[in-house]
């Protein structure tokens, strides 16, 4: 629970479900009385949602080409992954890459 004086924004994509929320006014009521602000994401630029970049790698690194016996297989490759991207977070010529890919 946050104190009312503190402003929060939800950063909503272009995901159908909160795209209704444009054309229902009960959430966007709810959340101006709650000091809330929700923030929707260009329509084309996905570049600009820095989590499409990390889902993008994410979903490279251990769901692409593979065939996953099971759903415990594949959750268990992806926290593989997850521990080895926060592993190497501080990797200077992995920063680097990054830093390139974060121009926006």
């Amino acid at each position: 629970m946050y104190p009312p004086s503190v402003r929060i924004a939800i950063a909503c994509d272009n995901f159908s479900p909160h795209l209704s929320t444009r054309n229902d006014r009960r959430a966007g009521t709810r959340a101006t009385a709650n000091n809330t602000e929700i923030a929707y994401t260009p329509t084309k630029p996905s570049w600009l949602n820095r989590i499409e970049a990390q889902s993008t790698t994410l979903r490279y690194f251990t769901l692409d080409g593979t065939g996953h016996g099971s759903h415990t297989e594949q959750a268990s490759m992806i926290r593989r992954y997850i521990i080895w991207s926060n592993n190497h977070a501080y990797d200077e010529r992995l920063r680097r890459i990054i830093d390139r890919a974060n121009v926006a």
